[in-house]
């Protein structure tokens, strides 16, 4: 439309020129109202597209602690993940399962479990991480109730068609789940390979969600959901994993194995430190050399004159500490250098 005015303008300029050299003041008004009308509109269609835009809430009580980098790093382990768990439910029940990724979020967990029906199937799985670096960390593998039954009716002849009941498990389908829900864990093992070596194993098994001691209520957590297609029917699976201990592993391994993380050879990386060092060369500091420390009474203090000796607490013959900035960082020998007081550094305590 913008351009539609524009070269109506531009014809309507030419016929005004193409009139004479000199415009008439009527014919100057008419130029300037068209142009003023033209601007208009296109300011009105700016602020329609601004209008367009949605805005999306921040919330600042709980801020985000993982960037898109980081969730796009998870998603790539779940997404393998997906792939591994499609072929194992692909064999057990003889039916083509299309397992992926459906959504990876934060979020506190009150807020999931809250939202999860009276009696669901949860396994407490510990991924084994042997490493003193990173906290031991627990998750939980979450199966919705319609899968849970479709796989029960599945294993045992059915048709593993999808049913909605709200009941208790009986020993039976708990047994039977059990051992899917161990193999799901077993598969977290492959799925992280390739970034951490943990070892998960199957902890426990709940039905009822309100009694899951291994995320606190109040916890964030990082929500992986996966869609699982099988019977012509499809399900949602859950992995709730604690923000914290997910954090732990992240920063550990994320330097070595983000694809956006460029090496820098030896010579760049000097010049980086030059450049530091370079910037806070000229850094004040405060330091100071303790003799020593000894306690004075109040009446010594006030009767003290000149050549009057105050006894010290170590022998002569021990180091003066120095500290900079309140911290020790040197002792060494008091002397003199020159014609100036000076002390000669015999121990480093900091580098």
């Amino acid at each position: 439309m913008g351009e539609i005015a524009f070269q109506n303008q531009q014809e309507q300029t030419e016929g005004f020129l193409n009139m004479g050299d000199v415009l008439s003041q009527s014919q100057i008004d008419e130029l300037l109202n068209s142009f003023s009308s033209v601007g208009t509109k296109a300011f009105e269609q700016l602020e329609d597209t601004s209008m367009d835009k949605k805005m999306k809430p921040y919330d600042f009580k709980m801020p985000k602690k993982f960037t898109k980098e980081r969730l796009k790093t998870i998603n790539e382990i779940y997404d393998v993940y997906s792939r591994l768990l499609s072929t194992y439910l692909t064999g057990i029940t003889r039916l083509y399962c299309k397992v992926g990724v459906l959504q990876i979020e934060e979020q506190r967990y009150f807020e999931f479990n809250n939202a999860l029906p009276d009696y669901t199937m949860m396994g407490t799985v510990d991924l084994g991480i042997n490493n003193e670096d990173i906290m031991d960390t627990e998750c939980i593998i979450q199966l919705g109730n319609s899968l849970t039954f479709a796989l029960v009716d599945r294993l045992f002849g059915g048709s593993g068609e999808s049913v909605e009941i709200s009941r208790d498990f009986s020993e039976i389908e708990i047994s039977i789940i059990r051992k899917v829900l161990s193999k799901m864990a077993e598969l977290l093992k492959e799925a992280w390979s390739n970034f951490l070596e943990i070892n998960p194993s199957l902890v426990s098994v709940e039905t009822n969600p309100r009694a899951t001691p291994a995320i606190n209520i109040d916890e964030v957590i990082v929500l992986v959901t996966l869609e699982i297609e099988f019977a012509e029917n499809k399900h949602v699976v859950t992995i709730s994993v604690p923000a914290v201990g997910m954090d732990s592993i992240m920063t550990k391994f994320s330097d070595k194995y983000s694809r956006n993380n460029k090496r820098q050879d030896s010579a760049k990386e000097q010049e980086r430190r030059d450049d530091i060092l370079y910037g806070i060369r000229k850094s004040k500091l405060k330091i100071d050399v303790e003799l020593a420390q000894t306690e004075v009474s109040l009446s010594d203090v006030l009767t003290m004159e000149i050549n009057d000796i105050i006894p010290l607490n170590i022998p002569i013959t021990s180091n003066a500490a120095v500290k900079i900035n309140g911290n020790l960082w040197f002792d060494g020998k008091l002397g003199v250098h020159g014609k100036k007081k000076a002390l000669k550094i015999e121990k480093i305590y900091k580098t």
